[in-house]
């Protein structure tokens, strides 16, 4: 019980800024611009509300515990909710097709950190973080790497603020770029939020901005497909840097628990339950009807996108400005080019797969 207190009032936080957010969208496209729908999402306005109350107002220790688990839990359980809207056939077609566009992107982010490396004094540790972060899975994959290759705790702090301001600015700008570029095309925006953004979360909010501005719920379900892929990658790239950092050091005692992304398997099975529903009670085979059965998907999913945004609004409360504005200019430089080319390949690899039709 005494946890579960201590959880709660950063919880609360987090979903009163959920709720104000998309109050705020409400009003914004209907009483203001008199749009049908807001031009601001309500997962843009809880980011930002969450970054304003995050660095400009005090709250105190007493929330960091439960926006901590906002972030981490509960955006989890949303992802593994997030799963039965997505049959296994979606899984097996978006994810065949996203593993060669990965691997060309994470070989590209390593060759692009490595050539920038050379020309700047920044530490192994430090250039190592900042490959692993861009490449798989952002903030994740540094925490998983960090102890792997015994970095220390301003190299973390400096690697993760990197990710994170870059990320975001993915997070909040890709899906209006990826719309415009690939014109509306589903698959390919999917296909780019899940490799040029950096952390699962704002792989997830990008997705969940683009399906509320553009009411296209695909978008979502292939980035979350093709960001769940690459980050199964750890399992291969965290002892191939422990081997190249130091081929001495044994790699044994980092578990694959430690290191693999475990709701992943929550979200697979919850593909599995949706494709057996489909079956079964579309057949009525069973005694839930049709009808009770897509009910039910529409009722996990309501819950699936209400975890995530109250996740989204933990993640603004996260951001802390004044270590972003603190950073060096020379990891910096290294972020950016690894940002701007796992954005540049990634785009123009999906263009080139569409041209030779492994993307439909």
């Amino acid at each position: 019980m005494p946890r579960i207190y201590a959880l709660l009032p950063g919880i609360l936080l987090s979903t009163l800024i959920y709720l104000l957010a998309d109050l705020l969208s409400n009003f914004v496209g209907k009483e203001i611009l008199f749009y049908e729908k807001s031009p601001i999402s309500t997962v843009l306005f809880a980011i930002l509300i969450g970054i304003v109350v995050g660095n400009f107002i005090k709250i105190g220790e007493i929330f960091t515990k439960g926006i901590n688990f906002s972030l981490k839990i509960i955006l989890r359980l949303g992802i593994i909710l997030l799963g039965i809207r997505i049959g296994l056939t979606e899984v097996f077609t978006y994810g065949s097709v996203s593993i060669p566009l990965i691997i060309i992107c994470i070989i590209t982010v390593l060759l692009a950190v490595r050539f920038t490396v050379k020309y700047l004094k920044i530490s192994t540790e430090m250039s190592y973080l900042i490959a692993i972060g861009t490449s798989i899975c952002g903030v994740s994959a540094i925490v998983a790497m960090a102890p792997v290759i015994n970095a220390k705790k301003g190299e973390i702090t400096y690697a993760i603020a990197n990710i994170t301001i870059f990320g975001m600015f993915g997070m909040l700008f890709y899906p209006y770029l990826a719309n415009s570029i690939f014109n509306g095309e589903e698959s390919y925006i999917g296909l780019f939020l899940g490799t040029a953004i950096h952390d699962t979360a704002q792989v997830i909010a990008s997705g969940l901005i683009y399906e509320q501005q553009f009411s296209n719920t695909k978008v979502l379900e292939i980035s979350t497909i093709t960001k769940l892929v690459r980050n199964t990658f750890l399992l291969v790239m965290i002892p191939l840097f422990a081997y190249f950092y130091n081929r001495e050091q044994s790699v044994g005692k980092h578990s694959i628990k430690g290191i693999f992304p475990l709701f992943v398997i929550g979200f697979l099975l919850m593909v599995i339950i949706r494709t057996i529903g489909d079956e079964i009670f579309s057949a009525q085979k069973l005694f839930i009807d049709a009808s009770t059965w897509k009910q039910t998907i529409a009722l996990i999913k309501d819950f699936s996108g209400i975890f995530l945004s109250i996740a989204m609004a933990a993640l603004g409360l996260s951001i802390n400005i004044k270590e972003l504005k603190d950073m060096g200019y020379k990891p910096f430089i290294v972020g950016f080019t690894a940002a701007t080319v796992v954005g540049l390949i990634s785009l123009i690899t999906i263009t080139t797969f569409s041209k030779i039709n492994l993307i439909h």
